[in-house]
């Protein structure tokens, strides 16, 4: 099931189901909540009751819709730093790296990225508020928690996924540089899209065999499979929960493959015109153009 949160004809933010080119609000089931992290919270109990509306409730177009992030959980996104082999070394060797010792970290890299910086999809990153000039991309895959819990094991960390979306993960390289941990230079205003939508995890048969995809003004500069992750979904779930108790809607940014901008020589920042898309296979495109 892809769930999404939108706008229609001028009304608040709802949620409903994506169904090719139309909406179906969950609204239509009034027993349901309004917010998508409250809905995540239902787990399968919310998808089994919103399915039955698949065939009765009314629908409204896709077209003349606005599509907003999909979730904003109540915690701070939380984000995984060199979980790709080969991004790993490219961050090494860009100059940016000032926190790390190793090029292949032996546990999961953990920073959050500020609700504040949430946006959706075609919203605009204003990327010419950085007057460092060193913005740059990062497509990755969200993880959205369904259960919440704390000291989850590996084995059953499956169970606390409610499902998939696209995180892209902008990050000013010079603040983040500047004060080794990363927080500042991830969560400038705007720099944090999430969407399209949010895919059910039943949706998913293999998340390994899915693609992270990013084109900027339709060049392809990341590619690679999420099998490759340094650290899987089960363990990031592990070592998060380790100490922090997961909340349902919580949002963990699994890592970003190689191909960012500071992985080039010079390096190819982020410029006001530009265009960002990820693309991941079952979920879609999170398209965002740079101001």
């Amino acid at each position: 099931m892809k769930l999404v949160t939108f706008q229609s004809r001028g009304s608040g933010p709802a949620i409903g189901i994506l169904d090719g080119g139309e909406i179906i609000p969950l609204a239509a089931d009034a027993g349901l909540p309004a917010t998508m992290v409250e809905f995540a919270a239902l787990g399968a109990d919310g998808v089994e009751r919103a399915a039955a509306l698949q065939a009765t409730a009314p629908r409204i177009p896709l077209d003349g819709s606005r599509l907003l992030a999909p979730i904003r959980p109540r915690n701070n996104i939380m984000c995984v730093g060199k979980n790709y082999h080969e991004h790993a070394r490219e961050f090494a060797g860009s100059g940016f790296d000032a926190s790390a010792k190793q090029t292949v970290p032996d546990a999961p890299v953990i920073f959050t990225k500020a609700l504040s910086a949430i946006v959706g999809p075609d919203d605009a990153v204003g990327v010419s508020d950085d007057a460092t000039g060193t913005s740059d991309y990062e497509g990755e895959l969200g993880v959205v928690i369904g259960p919440g819990g704390h000291h989850v094991s590996e084995p059953a960390a499956a169970s606390h996924v409610y499902g998939y979306t696209i995180v892209n993960d902008v990050t000013i390289r010079d603040l983040q540089k500047r004060h080794v941990q990363f927080f500042v230079g991830k969560s400038a205003a705007t720099y944090c899209p999430i969407g399209p939508v949010l895919v059910t995890a039943d949706e998913i048969v293999d998340v390994g065999l899915l693609r992270v995809q990013t084109r900027i003004n339709g060049e392809l500069r990341q590619d690679a499979p999420v099998k490759d992750l340094i650290f899987d979904i089960p363990r990031l779930i592990a070592s998060i929960s380790a100490a922090v108790r997961l909340e349902a809607g919580d949002v963990i940014s699994t890592g970003t493959p190689a191909g960012v901008g500071i992985g080039f020589t010079p390096p190819r920042f982020l410029s006001a015109g530009d265009v960002m898309a990820v693309t991941i296979d079952g979920i879609g495109t999170l398209t965002n153009p740079c101001r």
